[in-house]
């Protein structure tokens, strides 16, 4: 199997090639980049938890409109929980310049983002578009499976949890998982290339997915860190992302650093 994942990443498009060459890194690869974040947590600690505040007020926000239609509200908070590795831009910066012996410094970063802003707003609107395509996509699985009426929010967490509508948990849950998954692919490096390296968005996201093809099962590792990491800030009111966030942020830099290399090194 790695042989033929490897075969695949060297007869991959000169596209790849020409910005990066895509490492091979270890199943436990995500853990190493965690403690990392981790420590850039705590050497950058008001310049991080400001993004992490940042994060949790977004979570509030988020809550606060769309509290009330539930259905809509988890699918925002998972198009919010994926659009991350974009809102983290600021969190990148400060691992940079811990990377380069700097002084971490909050201002710097706040304007970041401007550095290659078409290709980031290109980005956006990706996800910002399946997001949207995501949303009528739970609203069609509700009308499909419930044509009596949405059930009520108890009645909806009751269905999840108890697995009474089999049909319809299987069915939400895969809607999710292939939006979830094709975000995830094309972000993994995405952002932190174009902040990084200025490249553009499309080579941006094709290098990502050569990423994932190369490292299948370190990235299922990866992405179950991120999700326990935002999930630990979700279950807490979003207080917790505070710290989980700037966590998750820091990290997905060192693992950007660990996945990619110039061509030339």
């Amino acid at each position: 199997m790695d042989e033929k994942i490897d075969t695949l990443a060297a007869s991959a498009p000169d596209l790849f090639q020409e910005y990066a060459v895509v490492n091979k890194v270890g199943l436990l690869a995500p853990f190493t980049w965690v403690k990392k974040g981790f420590r850039d947590l705590l050497s950058c600690q008001f310049s991080s938890m400001f993004y992490g505040v940042a994060f949790a007020l977004m979570g509030w926000t988020v809550a606060f409109f769309y509290g009330a239609a539930y259905w809509l509200t988890i699918t925002a908070m998972g198009a919010f929980m994926l659009a991350g590795p974009l809102i983290a831009i600021g969190l990148y910066a400060l691992s940079r310049q811990r990377e380069r012996g700097e002084e971490p410094h909050l201002l710097p970063t706040l304007s970041c983002w401007r550095g290659n802003m078409s290709n980031l707003s290109i980005f956006a609107l990706v996800v910002g578009v399946v997001g949207l395509i995501w949303a009528r996509a739970s609203m069609v699985v509700f009308a499909v499976l419930y044509d009596t009426g949405l059930p009520t929010a108890s009645d909806f967490i009751n269905e999840l949890l108890s697995f009474k509508n089999i049909e319809f948990v299987v069915s939400y849950l895969i809607v999710g998982a292939i939006f979830a998954s094709f975000v995830f692919a094309i972000s993994v490096v995405a952002v932190p290339l174009m902040f990084d390296q200025g490249k553009d968005a499309i080579s941006a996201m094709l290098i990502s997915l050569s990423v994932v093809a190369r490292n299948p099962l370190a990235m299922v590792v990866w992405a179950a860190l991120l999700v326990l990491l935002v999930g630990i800030g979700f279950a807490t009111g979003f207080l917790a992302l505070v710290y989980t966030a700037p966590i998750a942020g820091h990290a997905t830099w060192h693992a950007y650093r660990d996945l990619l290399k110039a061509k030339d090194s």
